[in-house]
């Protein structure tokens, strides 16, 4: 018929696509668009110091020199024939070994204790979290007269008990282990947080069960029923417990300032960079410590993953 004018039919997927690929094309814009400041932040903090910090272990640079060489990997061999550092290490290994099972294994044992309380709950979690809102530097001067060799009251008791005066921060032999107990100090009462909100979360019907089946020892309950679901919260305690032991150097810096052979890593960094000015070996120094402490971190996190209950 001559009035009707025909049209073809266009299919609506023709013009889904054309206005579909503009519109995903600006969520990805969008995407970028609120990603790219964190991806700037991150770069600017964390990957350039980084790549600064290689580049200058590969040098001889000293803090205000104009003329810097390069030496390859002088430093690092520098590094590993450096008694200093030799023994910085090891006193890092002692304390990180005393750190860990104890920091650990009384804050879990402080919140099992803790948790079962009703009334006096609160107020054992504030007295044993004090010591993670004070600054260490502050409460160094406090450990310093507690363990004075005449005036401490430690040594005080001890005198009670017939022992002579001892100067656990002057003894070589006694001053890692002492700063050790000052560090389980400092982590303890943020393990037991940890520790008492994992302990909240196990469901009261598993205990239940426990008991039905027989078990009704305290102990045969927690072997059997808490430790297993503490996994997750056990693994992560123990892997930020590790890497804060590894980051001592305020007790160290205040109490000891390294003398008798008590240097660590990071204040073994601290001299080797602004004591001395040898900033190219201080980051090579860096680069060890950090990889030292991401291989451990890892290891650790895989090899307590295995036996984590989730």
């Amino acid at each position: 018929m001559s009035g009707i004018v025909e049209t073809t039919a266009v299919p609506a997927t023709r013009f889904a696509d054309a206005a579909g690929l503009p519109q995903a094309r600006r969520r990805q814009l969008k995407g970028y668009a609120f990603a790219t400041p964190a991806a700037l932040l991150l770069l600017c903090i964390y990957i350039v110091p980084l790549i600064t910090l290689l580049v200058m272990s590969l040098t001889d640079y000293r803090l205000g020199a104009v003329v810097t060489q390069f030496v390859g990997l002088d430093n690092f061999s520098r590094a590993f024939s450096d008694p200093v550092f030799r023994r910085a290490f090891t006193n890092t290994l002692l304390y990180v070994a005393i750190v860990i099972p104890l920091g650990v294994g009384l804050a879990l044992l402080i919140a099992t204790l803790i948790h079962s309380r009703v009334r006096s709950r609160s107020f054992y979690e504030v007295v044993y979290f004090l010591p993670v809102t004070s600054t260490l530097v502050a409460m160094a001067a406090v450990w310093q007269f507690i363990l004075h060799p005449r005036l401490g009251p430690v040594n005080a008791v001890l005198k009670s008990f017939g022992i002579g005066e001892i100067a656990f921060l002057s003894n070589p032999a006694l001053i890692i282990p002492t700063l050790a107990i000052i560090g389980v100090w400092q982590v303890i009462g943020f393990n037991i947080i940890l520790f008492l909100a994992g302990l909240s979360a196990i469901p009261r019907d598993l205990y239940d069960a426990a008991r039905v089946d027989g078990v009704s020892r305290p102990l045969d309950r927690f072997l059997t029923v808490t430790w297993p679901m503490l996994g997750p919260t056990v693994m992560f305690v123990a892997v930020t417990t590790s890497i804060t032991a590894f980051k001592v150097f305020e007790t160290v810096a205040v109490l000891t300032r390294g003398r008798d052979g008590s240097e660590v890593l990071l204040y073994a960094l601290y001299l080797e960079g602004f004591e001395y000015f040898q900033m190219g070996y201080a980051a090579a120094l860096t680069l060890i410590f950090l990889a030292f402490v991401l291989f451990l971190s890892i290891g650790q996190a895989l090899h307590l993953d295995r036996k984590v209950h989730y």
